[in-house]
């Protein structure tokens, strides 16, 4: 680009010395609209269980799941991905093949109070209904036990027919198997569910920002660490190759997760694909605000909205997001 005039012709300040003129020239928009907000579901009733690392969220019972949507629903979100804690774990996790599991329940309990109104994603894997907290069935695999892949994907695939027949509009898979796009795309299109998206954790990395998460789902592995399938945060061509089968594959939607230290991969994956794009604003993220936030180091509302601009900025259509409710509040205030 060639710049034929400088100072004191060109004066960048000319266009910064208003409020009504910085909104009128702003480039990047964050709404509401944007938001996903993720929820913990748990068994039992009357449970509203605030989770100490990530303040303000909460485990939530079926029963109180209901409110926290009517009061999303109030800020203007619509558009939810429930994250399971269930009771009953095993070497395979097998409980999450349960039509009377916890999401099926809760999907079922908000699809007759809400109707269509809200939007319901399922976050499919294996971690939370092990008892190893891996994400799929382990094998030993030379001097260790390793997920088996292949052996994963058909538990995988009826995890996500569980999970359509009782009201999920949307499924995400987030293990990063092998083919598990094609396997669950060919497993709901052969039961009748051609029109249900696949959201694919398309560039999920190994990352020290899951870590408030993992309390929130009580999922920690129980051994070993989930390098074997998720990325290392070191490489960016991977991430592109990655998203690249999972398109072939046939996902309608990718992700990159986490979303603030990968910027440039949520940019150069907005460069390379055409389909809509959703950033996973982690739990690890969020609570280093909140953190910094309660010692007085950091105004919340400011850095926050200024984390989540920066997320769309890079090329996100989308943020999954546990400020989402916060953000809501603040960008009506505005």
């Amino acid at each position: 680009m060639t710049v034929n005039a400088g100072f004191p012709a060109v004066r960048m300040r000319r266009l910064r010395q208003s409020p009504l003129l910085r909104e009128l020239i702003t480039e990047t928009e964050l709404s509401v609209k944007d938001f996903i907000l993720p929820l913990f579901v748990k068994t039992g009733q009357k449970i509203r269980q605030e989770i100490a690392s990530m303040p303000s969220c909460y485990q939530l019972s079926p029963d109180c799941l209901i409110d926290e949507v009517r009061s999303a629903v109030s800020l203007g979100i619509h558009s939810f991905s429930l994250i399971w804690i269930p009771d009953r774990k095993d070497p395979e996790g097998r409980s999450a093949l349960d039509p009377e599991e916890i999401i099926p329940t809760a999907l079922r309990l908000l699809r007759k109070e809400f109707g269509h109104s809200i939007y319901l994603i399922t976050d499919e894997c294996f971690c939370e209904y092990t008892d190893h907290g891996h994400c799929g069935i382990m094998s030993p695999h030379q001097d260790r036990l390793d997920v088996d892949n292949d052996a994963t994907l058909p538990l995988l695939v009826e995890q996500c027919l569980v999970h359509v027949r009782a009201g999920a509009d949307m499924v995400a898979p987030s293990g990063m198997l092998d083919g598990m796009i094609q396997a669950i795309r060919k497993g709901l299109d052969n039961q009748g569910f051609s029109h249900i998206p696949i959201l694919s954790y398309s560039a999920k990395y190994a990352s020290g920002f899951y870590g408030p998460f993992r309390d929130a789902a009580e999922s920690p592995p129980q051994f070993g660490d989930r390098g074997g399938y998720q990325m290392n945060c070191a490489n960016r061509r991977e991430a592109i190759r990655e998203t690249a089968l999972d398109v072939m594959e046939g996902a309608d939607l990718l992700m990159v997760k986490p979303a603030l230290s990968y910027l440039d991969i949520i940019y150069q994956i907005r460069e390379e694909f055409q389909l809509p794009l959703v950033a996973y604003n982690v739990s690890g993220e969020y609570a280093m605000v909140k953190a910094a936030a309660k010692m007085g180091w950091i105004d919340e509302k400011r850095v926050t909205l200024e984390i989540l601009k920066s997320i769309k900025r890079a090329g996100a259509d989308l943020i999954i997001t546990y400020h989402a409710q916060s953000a809501a509040r603040w960008l009506k205030d505005l």
